[in-house]
């Protein structure tokens, strides 16, 4: 097994539980700041709404760290699950028997990939999260091209 795949391997199987720790962090962190202002209270109004205080900021921070790891476990969940028998890259090691069942799970993959990467950007924006923003519309859409090049058994 290479050591891609082995990395891809033990984000999918302990990715969850980091994403899972990262979100009760960030819930943990936004309810320690309630209290605090979210907003800036001098300068221009477009000021005020554009740049979030310090408290909102790490909210944000501990959101887009949750993300991050979220992604990450979601793309090797697509990549672990497609070495069998439908991707045949040479550094995922051997491909086992082409599954027929597969032939459109490479774009299904890449659909959701995008499809989560706008939808949470959306959400993101929504609530001022900008860094959280940044993060969704930069790995989700490259990760999604990524796997969009993989080579499988399906012309």
């Amino acid at each position: 097994m290479s050591a891609g795949m082995m990395f891809f391997g033990l984000v999918f199987m302990g990715g969850w539980a980091a994403a899972l720790g990262a979100l009760v962090f960030a819930v943990v962190t936004l309810v320690r700041v309630r209290q605090r202002d979210w907003t800036r209270r001098q300068g221009a109004l477009a000021v005020r709404l554009l740049l979030p205080a310090p408290a909102f900021l790490r909210f944000d921070v501990a959101l887009a760290a949750a993300a991050l790891l979220a992604d990450l476990w979601f793309v090797s969940a697509a990549i672990v699950l497609g070495t069998e028998g439908i991707f045949t890259e040479d550094w995922m090691g051997y491909p086992g028997m082409a599954d027929f069942t597969g032939r459109g799970y490479q774009a299904g993959v890449v659909s959701a990939l995008r499809a989560t990467a706008w939808w949470t950007f959306g959400i993101a924006v929504l609530g001022r999260c900008w860094i959280t923003a940044g993060v969704q519309v930069c790995l989700l859409p490259l990760a999604a091209w990524w796997i969009g090049t993989f080579d499988t058994y399906f012309p």
